[in-house]
């Protein structure tokens, strides 16, 4: 079978950390970026999400991810152009990152025709990343815990409760921050404390999710690591916590790195929607909420020919 000259990807959005499981928990969500890539002179053209703001050159992640994929298949990567249609916005704490370094990662192997196991892809992804939280269910889809043993990440999935809904506040791009910036934010050192308090809640998590214990999530999804230092950049996160637990949800978190809030609910998601976007506006922030599912898909391609 010879190798294609156009590849089509699509990647998922995810949200980590749901709160205590830093840098080692998250789930896809169905929102999706499409890419085409394609043989020929080298162009770069981004439709919808981030098309002001994302690179358009050999710094976006994209690229990266397939010059990978041929590096760990032993070869040179030709020129390609590149069509993205993003859905994920930028910058968020959705995932977008990950998403663009999967899809490179997926369309790379495709174009080398070099078959790059779960595994594989794990490794490379993560690696480029520099954790599994997002990458891991953008490529596996569903809830993923990843760790790394001895020099490997492994992963293992998290039923997630059915009819489990994804409730998401965006703030307007004056309220982003960057993942270097928000990482920066947090103490090098976290006390013994601090620490159980977190192993804790993170046990709990996985418990209630994978048990439907839905009324444990209001007290499995606190945390101490990274939350409350990120609380300086993004003053309003307590806030629309509180007002999406008072409205119904079983759990609120700050998304990744923010400045995303996200709710699980699975009932009176739009009054939870509503209270989050109110409590917003009664602190002088704007944004918008939207209401999505768990993706139980992750990265795939659509189409090589």
């Amino acid at each position: 079978m010879s190798s294609p000259h156009r590849v089509t990807v699509r990647v998922p959005a995810t949200t980590a950390n749901l709160g205590p499981g830093f840098d080692c928990i998250g789930f896809a969500l169905d929102i999706w970026n499409e890419t085409t890539v394609e043989l020929g002179p080298f162009a770069f053209e981004i439709a919808g999400e981030g098309e002001s703001t994302l690179p358009k050159d050999a710094r976006n992640l994209v690229v990266t991810g397939v010059v990978t994929a041929f590096r760990a298949a032993g070869l040179t990567p030709p020129e390609f152009s590149y069509a993205c249609r993003n859905a994920i916005p930028s910058g968020s704490g959705l995932g977008s990152s990950s998403a663009s370094i999967v899809t490179g990662l997926l369309a790379g192997a495709a174009f080398a025709d070099h078959r790059l196991s779960t595994h594989d892809l794990l490794e490379l992804a993560a690696s480029i990343e520099g954790h599994p939280d997002n990458v891991a269910p953008a490529i596996l889809g569903g809830c993923q815990i990843g760790v790394r043993h001895e020099g490997k990440w492994f992963t293992d999935e998290v039923k997630l409760p059915p009819g489990l809904k994804a409730v998401i506040f965006l703030p307007e791009r004056s309220a982003k921050g960057s993942t270097i910036e928000t990482r920066m934010a947090l103490a090098p050192e976290v006390s013994r404390s601090d620490a159980v308090y977190n192993i804790g809640r993170a046990a709990m998590l996985v418990n209630a999710l994978s048990t439907q214990n839905l009324d444990a999530l209001r007290i499995a999804t606190e945390d101490r690591l990274h939350q409350p230092a990120r609380t300086a950049l993004f003053p309003y996160l307590n806030r629309l916590i509180k007002a999406a637990l008072d409205a119904g949800a079983h759990g609120a978190f700050l998304s990744g790195a923010g400045p995303a809030v996200l709710a699980l609910a699975t009932r009176r998601e739009m009054t939870v929607a509503y209270e989050m976007t109110e409590a917003a506006r009664l602190f002088g922030l704007s944004g918008k909420t939207r209401v999505v599912e768990p993706s139980s898909k992750g990265g795939y391609v659509v189409k090589a020919e």
